[in-house]
């Protein structure tokens, strides 16, 4: 047996309930994290394809018993998820009968300082989930005003950008996650006690544009739809709205008759990619009392069809 999970899968048995998995199923879970999806998955019997793009969470994977079984059962793919067919492709596989996608930063991420994730614990300002390419004290330090009030307002919906972007130029250089708290919260005005820290659309924001989750997440999905054979089965959970708007509308989209991908113009005739779209699911409060970061989690899926998916080169 695997040791246990050191954090809580949001959402956990709502989302294998909409996995369905059977004994021998193959089935994608295209954030790893700290693997508690795939653990209830291996446990049903599936054979688990995990994606991260962050070493630190597939090296505990890469201890699993699953891992080291003849032909493993859990097939670690240090990769974003948004290359998960092409991934698949080159093992050889062209179906699989599930995909889960838990978007957004991990627990894990959150909770290590060193990480820069979180305005909670001052640390780095460094934010990326790969450890590669520019940081967010590269982001904050180097770009234009302009740039970064647009990130702020477009991925944080913050309405007051201007001021905060403004005040970011101002304090250069940031180096660590308190140096970039501390200048937004000036800026916005900070009261102790207040039920949410202005500084959270900011570092969502720079985040998302850090790691570019939302693109990410468009060519996910796009992903799994051409990977999910007949009677296949998506599950998407999503941490806010922004997020939740792109999967609400992408299934919206692809189940439509007439509609597939929204960047490809299809005859009316098309028959729709995905049915039986559930309506969204909540944790409990019970769940939300046992750990509240699954406070605004939204679980969206559906059953892919036999319909051919297609999208612009």
């Amino acid at each position: 047996m695997t040791a246990p999970a050191p954090h809580i899968p949001v959402l956990l048995d709502e989302v294998i309930a909409a996995l369905d998995p059977r004994q021998g199923d193959l089935i994608v879970d295209a954030t790893f994290g700290a693997g508690g999806y795939s653990r209830a998955l291996l446990g049903r019997g599936a054979t688990v394809h995990a994606f991260d793009r962050d070493p630190d969470a597939l090296s505990a994977g890469e201890l699993w018993p699953e891992a080291g079984e003849c032909p493993p059962r859990l097939v670690l793919h240090p990769r974003r998820f948004s290359e998960m067919a092409d991934a698949l492709r080159e093992a050889g596989i062209a179906r699989v009968d599930g995909v889960v996608m838990d978007i957004g930063v991990s627990s894990m991420q959150l909770d290590q300082a060193t990480r820069g994730f979180a305005f909670a614990l001052d640390g780095p300002l460094d934010m990326r989930m790969s450890r590669e390419g520019p940081s967010a004290a590269d982001f904050v330090n180097g770009a234009a005003e302009s740039e970064i009030a647009d990130v702020l307002y477009r991925f944080g919906e913050e309405r007051q950008s201007r001021r905060v972007a403004r005040a970011i130029v101002a304090a250069r250089p940031l180096e660590t996650t308190g140096d970039l708290a501390r200048v937004v919260r000036k800026a916005l005005g900070h009261h102790p006690g207040a039920p949410k820290d202005p500084a959270t659309r900011s570092f969502q924001a720079i985040r998302i544009h850090v790691n570019a989750e939302l693109d990410e997440l468009e060519a996910g999905l796009r992903g799994a739809t051409e990977l999910l054979g007949e009677g296949g089965r998506l599950a998407v959970v999503s941490f806010h709205s922004l997020e939740d708007r792109i999967v609400k509308r992408f299934l919206r989209e692809t189940s439509q008759a007439g509609s597939g991908s929204r960047h490809l113009p299809l005859p009316d005739t098309r028959a729709p990619v995905f049915a039986r779209v559930a309506r969204p699911v909540m944790p409990s409060d019970a769940e939300i009392a046992r750990n509240p970061r699954a406070r605004s989690a939204v679980l969206r899926s559906a059953l892919r069809t036999a319909a051919p998916f297609e999208e612009a080169a």
